[in-house]
């Protein structure tokens, strides 16, 4: 992709943390005639589902030393905080400290401002807030239809929708939707899920004064594990055994835990050391090994990788402890929808049947695990022309190794791309900041060299 000298107008369809960050990136070259426009549908720039929320409870699962949108200046977020007096006297960037998620979309839009008024008079910068419906190829470009009846053109498109809520299931609502209505709280309620979004929703309940029995159920009712300050372990590529089957690699990486265990090194400093190395692993591996990770093994590799801040931890184990949260490993068989509702649960290993009543289900289960029935209408728009696909497992687009769309004939587009979440079936670990910036960071040298 290197020599796109005619790449010089960008649209980022997509002005969540994603969009915000790539366009931070691609600004800092000194080319006079850049132009980048960047839409977005919610009234907000910079926050899209993640930091979105006001509860100061709601804080980042990555310390904020991890947290730069820059991938060439890991302290800016640091300093930002410094200057904001958001930082006690004694933290510094080896402290571990987990911002309200909050402060961090306050961090990106003071960052999106800046960049704002510092291009007002080059005109390199264009904000439009508003809902895009298509992107088409055209002879010397591309063309984003708007849903206010207008359209934007430019050289190529990027897109960085960033995460995809599945819908509600059934008789279950999201946490903060207009159906999210008052509560008794003293009500019990069900959350499906056991994963991070439970926990935002245990912390929310409590926010409101929620008394109430919780009962979180997932396949295998695991907690995420808590962060440790710590030092991650070195390794080289050589070290690790790349394109072999999963149980191979599962087998090697816990005899690679229970000797560094032995010489005193916690399994985090394990799990982390591996990260750098996490994309090159998911991309060597067969279609066969990558399936039933997904199937089998990413919830036990979630648990350990996407922790919580301890003192999140602290709470909620403390709540499961108490009685106030009640883990379910299991699924649920039957709903009965009355005044209250009535839910029949399998355990896990159990043929029995357990009824319980609650004034409410919560859905927790995360993100959209098919990208063909994406409620974002320019991924659904693309993948229904066949101008992309979804990727073999169906989590995301299915991209180059240069974030190109590749179409449903196989077709490798030069005019659309693609970062962020939507890119998982490619890269896979690409769902956090420290990922998403490195991505932006290298997509903005291959488009402008």
């Amino acid at each position: 992709m290197s020599g796109r000298g005619s790449s010089n107008s960008i649209i980022i369809v997509g002005g969540g943390a994603s969009g915000v960050v790539l366009a931070a990136h691609l600004l800092k070259s000194a080319n006079p005639d850049l132009r980048v426009t960047l839409i977005e549908k919610r009234p907000h720039f910079g926050q899209g589902i993640a930091y979105s929320t006001l509860l100061s409870a709601h804080v980042l699962n990555v310390s904020a030393a991890g947290m730069s949108a820059y991938a060439d200046d890991p302290g800016n977020f640091w300093r930002w905080l410094q200057a904001g007096g958001l930082l006690g006297q004694d933290q510094t960037p080896l402290t571990p400290f987990y911002a309200p998620r909050s402060v961090y979309a306050r961090y990106l839009k003071e960052l999106l401002d800046d960049l704002e008024t510092r291009e007002r008079e080059t005109g390199r910068l264009r904000l439009i807030r508003e809902e895009s419906l298509s992107i088409s190829p055209t002879a010397s470009g591309v063309e984003v239809t708007l849903a206010n009846g207008t359209s934007v053109v430019a050289h190529l498109a990027v897109l960085a929708t960033g995460h995809d809520e599945q819908p509600a299931q059934g008789h279950a609502v999201r946490m903060g939707s207009e159906a999210d209505t008052a509560l008794d709280p003293d009500s019990r309620v069900m959350v499906l899920g056991t994963g991070l979004s439970m926990v935002d929703a245990f912390l929310a309940l409590e926010q409101r004064g929620h008394k109430g029995e919780i009962i979180a159920v997932s396949r295998r009712g695991l907690l995420p594990s808590p962060h440790r300050k710590g030092n991650p372990i070195k390794l080289d590529v050589a070290d690790i055994p790349l394109g072999t089957q999963l149980s191979y690699f599962v087998g090697w990486f816990r005899d690679l835990i229970r000797e560094n265990q032995k010489a005193g090194v916690d399994w985090r400093d394990v799990v982390d050391g591996l990260r750098p190395f996490n994309q090159k692993i998911w991309q060597n591996w067969p279609a066969s090994a990558k399936r039933r990770f997904v199937e089998h093994t990413k919830a036990w590799w979630d648990i350990h990788r996407h922790r919580m801040a301890p003192e999140v931890h602290a709470e909620v184990s403390e709540a499961v402890r108490s009685g106030r949260i009640r883990l379910v490993a299991g699924r649920v068989v039957g709903i009965d929808a009355g005044e209250r509702v009535s839910v029949d649960i399998q355990a896990r290993h159990s043929q029995a049947i357990e009824t319980v009543e609650v004034a409410r289900i919560y859905d927790c289960s995360g993100i959209v695990r098919d990208i063909s029935t994406s409620s974002n209408s320019v991924v659904r728009s693309l993948v229904d022309r066949g101008l992309a696909r979804p990727d073999p497992l169906r989590i995301g687009l299915d991209v180059s190794a240069n974030c190109e769309i590749i179409a449903a004939d196989g077709a490798v587009s030069r005019k659309i791309l693609a970062v962020g979440p939507l890119t998982r079936g490619t890269f896979f670990e690409i769902d956090a900041i420290p990922d998403i910036r490195v991505q932006c960071a290298r997509l903005t040298r291959q488009l402008l060299g």
